[in-house]
């Protein structure tokens, strides 16, 4: 039997309670701002939002039928590969869009006539809280499922499969209010959406590299092992001034982690010589897959 880490069980405490704060930021941008003001975008609560504004039938109902529908035919296609978090995403979703939205109700915020500030405001909480979700390896259903099951019969790119679901779902809110600026509010959320959740995951994939030369190599390779779960290589090298053999602890890191490195370096050894610098693209195991057909 595996012995369970107490360092792993907060790690991942931490990550669903992140995926809780970004799916109410999500949530929060529906029910105060899109909802009210009538705004759709993409994905299954795009669809649940026209069914809405059609039939009056509560967004979070039509988003957990969806979803419930989408996770039953994945399973028996894709098998069982959509992990608990995805499974927490979309129960946890519901309930906040039922929460908010009973709260909130149809009160417009921002007054009448606001459309355009609901929209950006929306959308930018809709792309933090998303954000915030992926980078903390959650998910929220909907139109990833339509396109893994899609991608494995069809040569279709996961990114390019989401974004002809979202265009077919922000098109067709024109036969429910007949008004093409319904559709360009539409197409509007959806850019701020992808920009602000591109920020946020990018700014959290941010790599950066240590060269650490120490005499307590051995010391610091462990605790960096053992803080902050990331791999260690020890190179071999000479310092030519002296001519002595040295040790040089390589890490790679992510940048939110460097003044963890920093500080527990300078705990186990306040002389040691260190360079940090950013890299490009980090692709391998505990960071990004590596990229290629």
């Amino acid at each position: 039997m595996a012995k369970i880490n107490k360092t792993d069980i907060l790690i991942e405490l931490k990550d669903y309670l992140l995926i809780s704060m970004g799916i109410m930021c999500y949530a929060m941008g529906w029910a105060a701002f899109l909802l009210p003001y009538q705004i759709t975008t993409g994905g299954v609560t795009g669809i649940s939002a026209i069914i809405y504004y059609a039939t009056g039938v509560q967004i979070e109902i039509t988003y957990f039928i969806i979803n419930a529908f989408l996770l039953t035919i994945a399973l028996k296609i894709l098998g069982p590969k959509f992990s608990l978090k995805t499974m927490y995403g979309i129960f946890s979703l519901t309930f906040f869009l039922w929460l908010f939205q009973h709260v909130i109700g149809k009160m417009q915020i921002l007054g009448p006539g606001q459309d355009f500030m609901a929209c950006v405001i929306g959308a930018s909480l809709c792309g933090l809280g998303l954000g915030m979700v992926f980078v903390n390896n959650g998910s929220t259903g909907g139109t990833d499922i339509i396109a893994a099951i899609v991608h494995k019969y069809r040569d279709v790119t996961f990114g390019r499969m989401i974004l002809y679901c979202d265009i077919v779902i922000i098109t067709s809110c024109y036969f429910v209010f007949y008004d093409w600026k319904r559709v360009v509010f539409g197409f509007t959320t959806l850019i701020i959406i992808s920009y602000v959740l591109d920020l946020i995951v990018n700014s959290a994939r941010q790599s950066v590299q240590f060269f650490i030369f120490s005499k307590h190599y051995e010391e610091i390779a462990e605790r960096i092992i053992q803080d902050t779960h990331r791999g260690v290589t020890i190179l071999d090298g000479t310092g030519w001034y002296s001519k002595s053999p040295v040790k040089v602890v390589v890490v790679l890191a992510k940048k939110s982690q460097s003044i963890e490195i920093f500080r527990l370096v300078k705990d186990i050894d306040p002389n040691a010589f260190v360079s940090q610098s950013s890299v490009i693209g980090v692709y391998g195991e505990g960071f990004d897959p590596l990229k290629g057909k």
